[in-house]
């Protein structure tokens, strides 16, 4: 099932919802029902990764939204895995 060029979509596909999961875990992380800080994070999504779009490297553009790499630990929640 995952030779070929399968495997390589599958993975590509993997890791923007890793990433997906990893920016709404922003907003997630300030809370949703705080309208103002929802806005800033919001703000900050648009002016980095909308804005930067391809004019920069991907990696670098999340990071300077995130402040850091993405990591699977909110896909993982997201999908009723995590175990705490």
């Amino acid at each position: 099932i995952f030779a070929g060029r399968y495997s390589a979509g599958y993975c590509s596909y993997k890791w923007a919802e890793v990433m997906s999961a990893d920016a709404f875990a922003a907003f997630e992380e300030v809370g949703l029902e705080n309208e103002e800080a929802v806005r800033e994070v919001g703000k900050r999504f648009r002016e980095t990764v909308l804005a930067l779009g391809g004019g920069k490297h991907p990696s670098d553009v999340y990071r300077e939204f995130r402040g850091r790499d993405p990591t699977p630990d909110a896909l993982i929640r997201h999908n009723g895995l995590a175990t705490n």
